[in-house]
């Protein structure tokens, strides 16, 4: 018995030196004028206190403890950007110190190193591929060229709501139908066809899904380095292999039969029939960019990123977008007369058209305030020390701007917990970059190139789902009661699908 206690003792006092260890070589030292911070744990820092729901946990702390608020995620430094003014700072004042990318082992292995637009380390190969994006993937003049894709998939989610509403009475799963639009019209623009409705689109939207689950995900190894053995134990690592695997062996196949293609056609595609793996193979054989070519690696991370980027977060606009307008009939029925008052009665949305829908487009914006897709921006990372609003930053720490708690802010929003699109009726405030106060995309260097193309399909698929259809929530249900509960991840989905009772109007 003396024997079994000596040894648990033994145990105990070897797991308590390590501790102590542990915390006096990996707690970070303090800088000389670092910002307010909460009290930190040994070996975690401040992880005890990020909770389920990290936007809402962070934005209780900075109530506490200000809008520049340090914290430490394990080892590594975080500063939480919680203000406008913050925002400006990082995003503008800054923006060329801070452009950097934190490292994270499962968003690098599954994004071919850093080799996609959205981790890739801040530099040439960094530049060179923002502005391929800029000029030829994600352009005004590439957006338009998509339209007859966007108007296509509109109509045919269209007609399948009117199929469901002649066939059954009960309500149809909106949550469901705009992952699949956004999904399928992703599928067009990047691969040109859909991988959705046989048993290889099956596996490829599983895939997807997979994808954003695993990159949505916290990693002790990322903060606590010495624990990421743990991941190789819990079967994470072989998770995130395989999926990375299958994933590249599905674009390997993509590229090649695009490649195959273009040694049968030559260059002869029309322009506006490319899809973006065509537009990337051409600049890859053109080879126009002087000093700087891209090869098939770069060609699949680019790619990756369309879904990563584009998927998730433009059909969680459209789907908290009806959910605010069933719960606000009055503002549904506003939107729904502007629609059919611009379109002049006529049954098919006029695409022009739409950009003089001013109350479409403030419901759109009054979403994303309350709703940013990426409600805790994609972190940064300072490669140098500086100095924001008078507190001193150590190179290294990892910079969050928490979208969702600007857009709440009640400093700078009248009733900023209320859904009311009219505040941005007789306003300039953008979500362009400029105004720090509402950044769902973020802003400056590392700001999110795609927002043409997610704001092109969720204007011309909310126009078409108000004008189609009168829309009620299932018997019984109180627009009060709707459930908006959040999933938990790094994009704030609804983690309950959003049900509702269609209604044709032609």
């Amino acid at each position: 018995m003396l024997e079994n206690l000596w040894i648990l003792s033994s145990i105990l006092f070897l797991f308590f030196t390590i501790f102590l260890i542990k915390w006096n070589f990996f707690n970070p030292k303090t800088h000389k004028n670092s910002p307010p911070s909460p009290p930190t744990f040994p070996i975690l820092g401040n992880l005890h206190q990020i909770g389920l729901y990290p936007h809402r946990s962070l934005q209780k702390l900075s109530h506490q403890y200000g809008p520049l608020m340090q914290l430490h995620f394990g080892s590594r430094p975080v500063l939480i950007v919680s203000s406008s003014d913050a925002a400006r700072e990082v995003m503008k004042t800054h923006d060329l110190i801070l452009s950097y990318r934190p490292e994270f082992s499962v968003a690098r292995r599954l994004l071919y190193h850093g080799k996609d637009i959205t981790t890739a380390p801040y530099g040439e190969y960094w530049r060179q591929l923002r502005s391929i994006c800029s000029l030829h993937l994600l352009s005004n003049k590439r957006v338009q060229s998509f339209r007859a894709v966007r108007e296509e998939e509109v109509g045919l989610l269209v007609e399948n709501i009117k199929r469901q509403c002649y066939s059954q009475s009960l309500p149809v799963n909106l949550s469901d139908m705009l992952a699949f639009l956004t999904n399928d019209v992703i599928c067009r623009v990047a691969l040109g066809k859909k991988y959705s409705r046989d048993e290889n689109g099956k596996r490829f939207k599983e895939l997807i899904s997979e994808l954003m689950k695993l990159l949505g995900g916290f990693y002790i190894g990322d903060c606590i380095p010495w624990l990421a053995w743990i991941h190789r134990v819990n079967g994470l690592d072989k998770e995130v292999d395989k999926v990375a695997q299958e994933f590249d062996k599905f674009l390997d196949g993509v590229v090649e039969e695009h490649e195959n293609k273009f040694d049968t056609k030559g260059f002869e595609l029309n322009e506006d029939r490319m899809d973006l793996v065509d537009v990337l193979l051409q600049i890859q054989r053109d080879d126009k960019m002087p000093g700087f070519s891209i090869d098939r690696e770069s060609i699949k991370a680019v790619i990756l990123n369309m879904f990563v980027g584009g998927t998730d977060t433009t059909y969680t606009v459209l789907e908290w977008a009806m959910s605010e307008l069933l719960r606000h009939p009055r503002v549904l029925k506003k939107l729904q007369n502007e629609v059919m008052e611009i379109n002049n009665g006529k049954p098919d949305i006029n695409e022009n058209n739409i950009e003089k829908m001013h109350y479409l487009k403030a419901v759109i914006k009054e979403t994303l305030r309350l709703y940013p897709p990426i409600p805790m921006l994609v972190p940064r990372k300072s490669f140098q020390d500086i100095n924001i609003n008078g507190y001193d930053i150590a190179a290294g720490t990892m910079i969050i701007t928490n979208a969702w708690t600007l857009g709440r802010d009640p400093k700078l929003w009248e009733e900023a917990e209320e859904f009311k699109p009219e505040r941005f009726l007789d306003s300039s405030i953008d979500f362009k970059g400029q105004d720090f106060q509402f950044i769902p995309f973020g802003a400056g260097r590392r700001g999110c190139p795609g927002t043409l193309f997610a704001m092109a399909i969720d204007e011309v698929a909310l126009a078409n789902l108000v004008h189609k259809f009168n829309w009620e929530l299932p018997h019984g249900v109180k627009a009060q009661d709707l459930d908006m509960t959040e999933c938990i991840g790094a994009n704030i989905h609804r983690e309950v699908p959003l049900l509702a009772v269609p209604t044709p109007r032609f």
